[in-house]
């Protein structure tokens, strides 16, 4: 069985910061890129960033370069991502992957900006 346990999501005013954290099985951890995606109401799931194993390459949507960070432990299995600068255009469900293209999701986290 797969895991993914994504945590660290909450409600924060504009220009401020969350640290999300996604806690990964063994199994969809190790060789793996991860990513995150986020959905908002009314929208599609959308690209946030990925990370290569072992994590020698990062990737970012447009909207979200020079604020967020994705960064990956490999002792923990767990992937984060650190949110800058937030505004209430990133306010949705963040949802970390396993995977390139994303096999495992995990149930996601309510990342809430008000202004």
């Amino acid at each position: 069985q797969v895991d993914l346990v994504e945590s660290g999501g909450g409600l924060v005013q504009a220009g401020g910061s969350l640290r999300l954290s996604c806690a990964a099985s063994g199994r969809a951890f190790r060789g793996s890129s991860m990513n995150w995606f986020r959905q908002a109401p009314g929208k599609e799931r959308e690209f946030v960033s990925r990370i290569s194993w072992p994590g020698s390459n990062t990737y970012y949507a447009d909207s979200v370069k020079g604020r967020f960070t994705i960064s990956r432990d490999n002792a923990r299995n767990t992937v984060y991502l650190q949110m800058n600068s937030l505004t209430p255009e990133d306010t949705a469900v963040y949802y970390c992957a396993a995977g390139l293209p994303p096999q495992y999701w995990g149930q996601g986290t309510q990342v809430t900006v008000s202004s």
